[in-house]
């Protein structure tokens, strides 16, 4: 059974309480870091001053890079695939 810690987050000077699997701590602390990071860089370029809109920027930055890092991912898989089936073929071409 999962060892599970009680944690708050603050995020847009708002406390979010979470249950979670200590072993994931560090990754909220880690996401919690950079989604304050990047309400700031927002918050300086833009004349944005609602956190509300911050956050809803953050989280369409972060959906996008998402979204670009797994599209990524599939062309490289798909690449991976072509390369393994031509090694395929190569070795029943031999057998």
């Amino acid at each position: 059974m999962s060892d599970y810690i009680k944690i708050k987050l603050n995020i847009g000077d708002r406390l979010y309480p979470l249950t979670i699997e200590r072993s994931q701590e560090v990754f909220f602390r880690d996401a919690v870091k950079k989604i304050e990071s990047s309400l700031k860089k927002l918050e300086e370029n833009y004349s944005v001053k609602d956190k509300q809109d911050l956050l809803a920027m953050a989280c369409i930055q972060f959906a996008a890079k998402l979204q670009q890092n797994l599209s990524n991912n599939s062309v490289t898989d798909n690449e991976i695939d072509e390369k393994i089936t031509k090694m395929i073929d190569s070795i029943d071409n031999i057998i």
